[in-house]
Formats: structure tokens, C-alpha cells, sequence
């Protein structure tokens, strides 16, 4: 992050206390609120199985606090309380019967009395007993237990309870010490005085757009005449917006001088925050329409699924401890035996990458955590800086069809029509398509011969290289035993947000430990790796920070763009029932990539499964078939312009330098060697939405091809 230098105080730098601290503090409450409600089922059970006394009838619940004196006496006169109860009993009158409705027994009979006071007396003496036992149980190890267990619940249950307060903390946080470093998403990063200029111009517009349209929406809800819900997010909303203003004003007042000079006006235009340019367009159409609050309106779409944010907060430190540790570089090491050519390595290393990229829970993730390792590897097994860069974007795109995508998570809680099993079942073999597209597409455009080592040479040499991973190994198996067997938690995708932090930091502290002081061991593409455990986790919460306020602006304004399509009714000028089918496939197809072109997909789906969704289900497309559908044309759009968000992250993590040597290396080439990181992702994706949109129909329509159908198993209901 280009964060200026600072002074420090007590080792760290005022962003570390104030920006670091506090969203590390964050990520862990949210881990704690992921574990919380299983850690705590155990810690009662683990407590029952500790103090728990079944003779005597106590359970741990009721030692939990402190036990209060029963109020009734055990000891009463039986006699005396009779008969004054028999004497306060009202002499029954002539009239309604309704006293006799359940028994003929007459009030104040002196038989029925004693025996309600005997029983009362029983349940009393009982309680008083109970009472007793509880006491006697109250030891100093109880004490300590429960105060551990109900702490724990306190901080759980207050986590779960704020949970849109602490997903707003993070993001106005990350959101500040973004914009503070310059490191907000762009066409092309900032680099010259102009750049920089014209981002924090551009910022004080959608800044002021931002902070009027949250004024407003908290002026109307509070002169509603209903109580204002939450109303401190509304005043964290305008903070952070207020705060923002204040911080580009001063740039436009005072600018940032870049020591590469002024730049032009033209690339400073490339450089403006997409953040910004969605705001700016969606604020100034809110204000046309008249609609002042809009803005803030749809912003505040992000406070709805707080969970599904936390989440990929947490998948985003994931992805920044996975980049502090050797993983993938011995992942790579494993193949390095073979010389594989630059197109098959690139297969291998795209399957694994699609995996993990599930794992980490969104594409952009996994290609900022791995993208420069991807790339160097690539070059150094005889890959041009074209195809390199094709390949770092891809890593990002094949895996979001894989469990346990957020992505898909997110559609399966917004569309009741489908479930997380159903879409990963035919996800994966949509991945299977698109891999095996791109390794064709790689062989046949290849210059070079392939040469693999004999196996009698690289299979020695590559057990040799399996050796270092198995501790790594053994520390995945046993973290993920421990959720499944003493928490009761399989890894899967609802619970793999909270149990890959605790994977990753775990291995982090292994890895750093274990490779103490060996400097050979880190390559010169990995210089940004810390030493020691404490560096390391601190540099990649400072990583996570910038990755935070850069992705989750673009997602909350992407709901905002969202809020202006639908708003316009721009899906009224289109019928909503077509002549068939295949039309209206055609028509979603394209609809779809070009909202993957130009929105963050989590706000994309949001926004498709309101307006085009109920389009699919009016022509027949199968709700399995069009998301699946929509997932391809998002991974297509990921590398289409004018966002093209792969290639953007990719642009950022291998350096503009690396970019521009590139394009000057072949730039007297053809046209595809010219633009090969694009064009080469382009055909296989395109070609991989064609044939998931119109293959599921044409076995539809075709009876001769219904035997297709049948070479698949069934998803699982």
C-alpha cells in the first residue's frame, strides 16, 4: 500500500495502533462469533461432564451463577396456615357456578387446604434442598469454569448481536486507511502527481454525494414519526463519509507531489477509484430522480448479510497469511522436477489454484494471496510475460463454481429455487470444461516443444520435494479432526470462513518457527515475506486492511449501480417472457456479461436474482442451469473491460514495470502474441459460457441427445 511513512509509537506506526490494532480486533471477534456458538455447545457439555452431580440432581446450568435463597419457609405451621387460609376463603354466594367447574369440592374445605399446603410445603423443603446442594457444589474450580464459559458466551452473544456494527467498523476503517494510501481500485494504479490529484477530486464528489444522500436518509427516517433502528450505523455512515471528504479536500487543496512527475490528464483519468466513478454516477441519478436518500438507501444493502461480508473479510486475511507463508512454493517445488512446459505447467497449477480460490472465497482473493508466485514460476519455466499474465488472471476465475464458494453461498441464501449442493454438483463439472478448454487452447497455440522429464528422474526427485509439505499436511488433518471431533464442525462452506484463518495462522506460526533464519529459503518474488510470527501476521492484517476497503467499496457502491438499473426499470424495455427458450438465453447471457463487465459480483447477484432471475423461471431455464449460467458469464467478465477485475489485481500484485515490459517485448508481434494475456482467457471463457448456456437446452430439445443427460449423476436434493 502506498501509505506515507509515519512516526511510530512504542514500535508501531499511528496506522498500526489506530487502523491495524483495532481491525485485527475485528477479525478476531468475527472468528470468534464464527466458533462461538459450537465452542460454547462444548464448553456446556465439557462442563456438565466436569461438575455435573446426576445423584444429587445438580446440573451444570445451575451452577452457571450464583444460587438465590428460596423466599418460602420449609418449616411452617401446617396447622396454623389451614386455618388461615380456610378463614380468608369468602363465603361462596348463590349465582354463577363457575368455582365449581373443576371439582365439587367447596372452597375452603379444610382437607383440600392442608393438602395444597403439605404440597406446597414438599416443592418448598425441595427447593430448599436443591438450594443446598447447588451451594455445597459452588467450588472455587466451578467458579473459575463458569466465569471462563459465561465471559465467552457474553462476547459471543454481544458479537452476534452487532454483528452489521462490527461489519461497518471494519470497512469504515479499511475504507479510511485505503484512501489514505492511495490504494483504492483503478483502471491503472496511481503513479504521477496528476494521478493523484484527479483520485482524490474525483473522491471529494462521491464523498459529498455519499454524505449528503446518508444525512438525508437519516433526516427522513427520523422525522418519520418511528423510532430510528441502529441508529448509530447511520452515524458511523456519515462519519466515515465526512471523514473521507476532509482527507481529499486537503489533497485538492494541498496535492500529493509524486517524485515520477506530473503524468497527463488522460492516464489520471484511468486512475480514478471505480468506487468513485460508481457513486459519482449513482448519486447524481438519485438526485435527478429526486430520490435523495438512494444512495444511502442501497449502500445500506451491506448491513443485510453482514455475515456474508465478515466472511469474506475473513477469507481475505486468509488469503494474505497464505501469502506471509511457503506454501505454494512448495507446492511448486513438487512439480519443478518434471520441467514441465510453461502451457501444462499452467494447467496444474490452474487446477490447484481454482481450489484454493474457492477456499479463500473469492476470485480476486487468491490472485492478490498467489499472483506473483504464479506468474514468476511460469516465467521461469519458459512462459512469456504475456502468457504469465494470462495464466495469474485465470488463477483467480476457474474456482468459483467449487465448494465452498461465498459466491455461490450468497445465491443459494438470496434464491430459494436452489441449494449450495446442487449448484456445486454441476459446478464442478463446469470447472472440469473450462480447465480442459484452457490446457487445449494453451497446447494448440504453443511455439515451444514439450519436454518432460523421464519419470525415472522426476518421480525420485519429486517424493524427495513431498517430504517438506507432510508437517503442513499433517497440521490441516489435525486442525480440521479437531472442529469435526471435538467441536462437532465439518469443513465445508459454511463453516470453511472461520476454519481456514485458524488453519492458515496455525500453519503460519509452524512455518515461521520452523524455518527460522534461513533467508535461502525465501525468493527474491517473495521479498514482502516477514520474519517471525509477529511480523508476519501484523504485515498481512496491514495487507488485509488495504484488500478490505478496496474491494468491500467497490462491492457496497456495486449495490448502489445495482439500485440505479433497477430503479431505471431498464429490464421494462425487455419482454419478460421470450418466443423461446433459446432467445431469452441469448438475452440473459449477454445481460449478465455485461453486468459481470462493470459490477462486483457479489452486488451483480444481489441485484440478478431480483430483476433476471424471475425472467429465467418465466421462460423454463432451469434455476440450476441459469446460475450456473451466471456464474460463467461473471468469470468472464472478471476479464473483460472496462473493469476487468483480474487483470486489475493481476496488474497490481506483478508490478505496472512487469505490465509495460510485456506489452514492449512483443508489440512488433502479431495481433493474438500482442494481446495474449487477454485474448487467450477471453476465447476459453467465451467458448465455456456457450456451451453451459446452450448445451443444457439443445439436450432439452434434441431427444438424440438426451442420452447426454444420463453420463451425470444427479445432484444431491
Amino acid at each position: 500500500m502506498n501509505t506515507p511513512p509515519s512516526r511510530q509509537i512504542l514500535g508501531r506506526t499511528f496506522s498500526e495502533w489506530f487502523s491495524s490494532l483495532p481491525v485485527f480486533a475485528l477479525l478476531l471477534l468475527t472468528l470468534i462469533i464464527g466458533t462461538g456458538e459450537m465452542v460454547h455447545g462444548q464448553l456446556l457439555k465439557l462442563g456438565e461432564s466436569m461438575f455435573g452431580d446426576p445423584p444429587a440432581q445438580v446440573q451444570y446450568f445451575m451452577l452457571r451463577a450464583e444460587p438465590s435463597k428460596p423466599e418460602c419457609n420449609p418449616n411452617i405451621d401446617i396447622d396454623a396456615e389451614v386455618a388461615k387460609q380456610s378463614a380468608a376463603v369468602p363465603a361462596k354466594t348463590d349465582g354463577d357456578d363457575i368455582d365449581d367447574l373443576f371439582g365439587d369440592q367447596k372452597a375452603g374445605d379444610p382437607a383440600v387446604v392442608r393438602k395444597a399446603v403439605e404440597q406446597a410445603q414438599q416443592i418448598c423443603k425441595f427447593k430448599h434442598d436443591l438450594y443446598e446442594k447447588v451451594l455445597q457444589h459452588q467450588t472455587p474450580q466451578v467458579k473459575a469454569y463458569r466465569t471462563l464459559e459465561t465471559s465467552f458466551f457474553g462476547l459471543f452473544q454481544i458479537g452476534t448481536d452487532n454483528r452489521s456494527l462490527i461489519l461497518l467498523l471494519m470497512v469504515a476503517i479499511a475504507a479510511v486507511t485505503t484512501t489514505l494510501g492511495f490504494h483504492h481500485i483503478g483502471i491503472r494504479p496511481g503513479h504521477y502527481t496528476k494521478d493523484y490529484l484527479l483520485q482524490s477530486a474525483s473522491q471529494v464528489v462521491s464523498s459529498s454525494l455519499l454524505l449528503y444522500s446518508t444525512v438525508r436518509y437519516y433526516q427522513i427516517l427520523n422525522g418519520s414519526g418511528v423510532p430510528v433502528e441502529h441508529p448509530v450505523l447511520h452515524y458511523i455512515w456519515m462519519a466515515l463519509f465526512a471523514i473521507l471528504l476532509l482527507i481529499n479536500l486537503k489533497r485538492v487543496i494541498v496535492p500529493v507531489k509524486s517524485t515520477f512527475g506530473e503524468g497527463d490528464w488522460t492516464g489520471a483519468f484511468l486512475s480514478i477509484p471505480l468506487y468513485a466513478q460508481m457513486a459519482t454516477v449513482a448519486g447524481v441519478y438519485f438526485l435527478i430522480k429526486g430520490h435523495d436518500a438512494g444512495l444511502a438507501i442501497y449502500i445500506n444493502q451491506l448491513m443485510e448479510l453482514p455475515s456474508i461480508f465478515m466472511n469474506l473479510g475473513l477469507f481475505i486475511w486468509s488469503g494474505m497469511l497464505l501469502k506471509q507463508s511457503r506454501i505454494v512454493d512448495l507446492f511448486m517445488n513438487i512439480l519443478r522436477p518434471w520441467s514441465l512446459s510453461p502451457q501444462m505447467l499452467t494447467y496444474i497449477i490452474l487446477i490447484a489454484a481454482a481450489w484454493a480460490t474457492a477456499y479463500t472465497g473469492a476470485s480476486g482473493v487468491f490472485v492478490i494471496a498467489a499472483g506473483g508466485i504464479i506468474y514468476h514460476e511460469v516465467r521461469a519455466s519458459g512462459g512469456s510475460r504475456q502468457f504469465a499474465l494470462a495464466a495469474t488472471a485465470m488463477s483467480g476465475s476457474l474456482g468459483v463454481v467449487l465448494r465452498p464458494c461465498l459466491l455461490v453461498v450468497l445465491i443459494a441464501a438470496l434464491n430459494k429455487q436452489v441449494t449450495t449442493s446442487g449448484l456445486y454438483h454441476w459446478g464442478f463439472y463446469v470447472f472440469l470444461l473450462t480447465s480442459t478448454l484452457f490446457f487445449l487452447a494453451s497446447q494448440m497455440l504453443r511455439t515451444q516443444k514439450a519436454n518432460i522429464e523421464s519419470p525415472s528422474v522426476a518421480i525420485p526427485a519429486m517424493l524427495r520435494q513431498i517430504v517438506p509439505t507432510i508437517p503442513y499436511l499433517i497440521v490441516v488433518a489435525v486442525v480440521v479432526w479437531l472442529y469435526e471431533f471435538l467441536l462437532e464442525t465439518k469443513l465445508n462452506e459454511i463453516t470453511a470462513p472461520t476454519i481456514m484463518p485458524v488453519i492458515l495462522l496455525i500453519i503460519l506460526v509452524y512455518d515461521k518457527m520452523t524455518n527460522k533464519g534461513k533467508a535461502e529459503l525465501t525468493p527474491d518474488y517473495a521479498s514482502h515475506r516477514q520474519d517471525g510470527v509477529e511480523k508476519s501476521i501484523r504485515y498481512a492484517t496491514n495487507e488485509t486492511i488495504g484488500h478490505i476497503g478496496a474491494l468491500l467499496s467497490l462491492m457496497t457502491l456495486s449495490l448502489a449501480m445495482g439500485g440505479v438499473i433497477e430503479r431505471s426499470e431498464l429490464m421494462g424495455f425487455f419482454p419478460k417472457v421470450f418466443e423461446n427458450h433459446w432467445t431469452a438465453m441469448t438475452f440473459l447471457v449477454v445481460t449478465k456479461v455485461l453486468l459481470g463487465m462493470i459490477m462486483d459480483p457479489f452486488g451483480a447477484v444481489v441485484l440478478v436474482s431480483g430483476t433476471l432471475a424471475p425472467i429465467a423461471y418465466a421462460n423454463n431455464i432451469d434455476p440450476l442451469h441459469f446460475w450456473m449460467m451466471v456464474l460463467v458469464a461473471f468469470e468472464l467478465g472478471y476479464l473483460l473491460p472496462p473493469v476487468a477485475i483480474n487483470q486489475l489485481l493481476t496488474r497490481q500484485v506483478i508490478g505496472e514495470e512487469e505490465v509495460t515490459l510485456a506489452d514492449s517485448e512483443v508489440k512488433h508481434l502479431g495481433f493474438y502474441r500482442r494481446y495474449e494475456r487477454w485474448v487467450l482467457p477471453l476465447v476459453v471463457m467465451t467458448i465455456g459460457l456457450a456451451v453451459v448456456s446452450y448445451a443444457p437446452l439443445a439436450v432439452h430439445d434434441f431427444p438424440e441427445l438426451k442420452a447426454i443427460a444420463d453420463w451425470f449423476p444427479k445432484p444431491p436434493q
